[in-house]
């Protein structure tokens, strides 16, 4: 059996990194950028930084910011439009997951027109042809959608996640710049930063890894736990930390697929809008509870990556708990709730349940799991 691994053409790491984008568009042949980005970050001068650097280097380009944090199928349908009418031939998407998602939709749609359906996306659409050529500016640290084949839209009619699979849709050019995230408050620094400590340790257990991925993953598990605390408190060592720990998360989870903490998650943000990463950040130490011995000796690794000391000597059900207790002292630290009962109403908790059943991600999941056992994990999640 052969393994397969898709990144980025090209990325680029570090303060100032964003400085790179004129080259990139101009040496590519570009001549008009199509600019995703969220309202809030148009608002607080975030993509100013980018758009003054397209000033500067005279390169047109058009802003499409009709985008929620959990972007919607029509969301989509308008940016599709706004491409086609814009004149536009390269996307550079600024933001989190939401634009880069969104801007991964609208390019596909553009090049693959026969899925302008955007509910036939969902799963592992059969598309033909790359989207349109995206440039990813990361503003968050946690997502990694600069470098993944992954995004998720939501159907706002059936209050459900999509998650869309598609070696088509990643970005030809990633800029992590840790200068771009600078303004993200505490709490989104937080949120973000745990979605990407999940995303390693999922990535790491589920039954895809292998030893390329599994290297990625316990590199991003140290280097995240290391500099979260700092980011929150906005360090530059603490941000430029969490930029390159959350895209290395990135280059593995892309490649083998996730669990059920994000099949758990995903409905969360349908339902309730809640933010994806505090509910990965709230689900995440239940289930590693509920797949610490479908995992074999992993937790021992995540423990040690995660800086707990003598696990050599620590029997399996010492390890796996050490392992535990260091992502819930982590997530403790930066503030993260530990119930969902402030969250979820119980009359939904069979939809829940059923939609994460239903989600992509489950089957990736270590440990086989029913509706049944999921209904069971959230409940024990609303004490």
């Amino acid at each position: 059996m052969s393994n397969r691994f898709v990144l980025n053409e090209t990325s680029y790491h570090g303060a100032g990194a964003i400085q790179s984008i004129p080259a990139e568009i101009t040496g590519r042949g570009f001549a008009k950028a199509f600019v995703c980005s969220d309202p809030d970050l148009i608002k607080f001068n975030v993509t100013k930084k980018v758009t003054d650097i397209l000033d500067e280097a005279k390169i047109p380009y058009e802003i499409y910011s009709e985008i929620k944090p959990n972007p919607t199928i029509e969301n989509v349908q308008s940016g599709v439009a706004a491409f086609k009418a814009s004149g536009a031939d390269v996307i550079v998407a600024i933001g989190g997951g939401s634009s880069m998602d969104t801007a991964k939709a609208i390019g596909i749609i553009v090049t693959n027109p026969e899925f302008a359906d955007v509910r036939s996306l969902e799963g592992v659409a059969p598309t033909k042809n790359k989207c349109v050529p995206i440039i990813a500016v990361p503003t968050t640290a946690g997502t990694a959608a600069e470098v993944t084949i992954n995004y998720v839209i939501t159907d706002a009619e059936k209050n459900r996640k999509m998650v869309c699979v598609d070696v088509h849709d990643i970005p030809v050019v990633a800029v992590v710049d840790p200068d771009m995230m600078s303004s993200m408050p505490k709490g989104l620094t937080a949120a973000t930063g745990m979605d990407a400590l999940t995303h390693a340790i999922e990535g790491y257990i589920t039954k895809g890894a292998w030893a390329l991925s599994d290297m990625f993953h316990l590199e991003a598990i140290r280097i995240i736990s290391q500099s979260l605390r700092g980011a929150v408190n906005n360090t530059p060592e603490g941000r430029e930390g969490m930029a390159l720990g959350q895209y290395i998360a990135g280059m593995g989870f892309s490649n083998v697929g996730l669990g059920i903490v994000h099949s758990m998650a995903h409905p969360l943000g349908a339902l309730y809008d809640t933010p994806h990463g505090i509910a990965n950040a709230i689900i995440l130490p239940t289930v590693m509870e509920y797949n610490a011995e479908a995992a074999g000796e992993k937790y021992r690794e995540i423990a040690r990556a995660m800086g707990v000391e003598k696990v050599d000597k620590m029997s399996p059900k010492k390890y796996r708990k050490a392992a535990i207790d260091a992502v819930k002292k982590l997530a403790a630290d930066v503030g993260i709730p530990s119930s969902l009962k402030d969250i979820v109403k119980e009359e939904d908790i069979p939809f829940l349940a059923q939609s994460a059943y239903d989600d992509a991600c489950r089957p990736g999941n270590p440990r086989d799991t029913s509706v049944e056992e999921i209904t069971e994990l959230y409940k024990s999640l609303m004490k």
